[in-house]
C-alpha cells in the first residue's frame, strides 16, 4: 500500500470508484489506500498457492480467488493475495464476506498492516478458518487457525502444512517453487 486519500468516503462511492480505477485501493477506516505492484517472488507464491488450492477444490462448492477479489470485513475492504470462498454469493460479484482461507504474501512494506489491521479484521469474519502469512524474502509461513484459538504456527523448509479448511497438505517447498530468495537458493544447492 502506498498513499491514503484522506476522506470519509462511503462504501458505495468506494465500490463505484473501484469499478473504473486503473489502480486498486483498499478501504480502511474510511481512508482509501492505493495498492502497490508485486515482485516476481510475490507473484510466484500467489500462483503456486492458487494453482494447488484450485486443483484440490475441483468439484467442490469452494473456489480460490486471486488478488482482484475484495474481502469485506465490517466497513473495510481488502484485496488479499489469495482467498477461498464456498458457495460464492453472485449478487455481490466484486467482493465476498465469507472466505474460509485468506492468504497474504508479506513484504517489508505490508508486514505491519498484514499482522495488525488485517489480522484483527480477518479473525472477526465468522466463516474464516485460516489466515496464512507467507514471507517472500525468506522462507517462513505462518498459519493462524480458528481451531487453534488464532495462535500462530510457523512452517519452514522441510515441513508440511495442512490447510484444514480445504483438506490439503503441501510441502513448504511447493509453495516456494521457483522463488528466488536466499533460503530457497541455499535449499536448492
Amino acid at each position: 500500500m502506498i498513499r491514503a486519500k484522506p476522506s470519509n468516503i462511503s462504501e458505495e462511492d468506494y465500490l463505484q470508484g473501484e469499478l473504473t480505477s486503473d489502480v486498486k485501493h483498499e478501504l480502511i477506516g474510511g481512508s482509501v489506500l492505493a495498492m502497490t505492484g508485486a515482485s516476481a517472488n510475490h507473484e510466484r507464491i500467489c500462483l503456486n498457492i492458487s494453482r494447488k488450492f484450485g486443483d484440490n477444490l475441483d468439484g467442490s462448492p469452494c473456489e480460490p480467488f486471486g488478488s482482484d477479489m475484495k474481502v469485506k470485513t465490517g466497513p473495510n475492504y481488502f484485496y488479499p493475495d489469495v482467498i477461498v470462498a464456498c458457495n460464492f454469493d453472485e449478487s455481490q460479484p466484486y467482493y465476498t464476506e465469507t472466505p474460509i482461507i485468506i492468504v497474504e504474501v508479506v513484504s517489508k512494506t505490508t508486514r505491519k498492516t498484514d499482522e495488525t489491521i488485517k489480522l484483527m479484521s480477518y479473525i472477526n469474519i465468522p466463516s474464516l478458518q485460516e489466515y496464512v502469512l507467507i514471507e517472500q524474502d525468506y522462507v517462513d509461513i505462518q498459519v493462524i487457525r480458528r481451531s487453534e484459538a488464532w495462535l500462530p504456527k510457523h512452517y519452514f523448509l522441510g515441513d508440511q502444512i495442512t490447510f484444514e479448511s480445504i483438506s490439503l497438505t503441501l510441502p513448504v517447498e511447493t509453495i516456494y517453487y521457483r522463488v528466488k530468495n536466499e533460503d530457497m537458493l541455499e535449499f536448492l544447492s
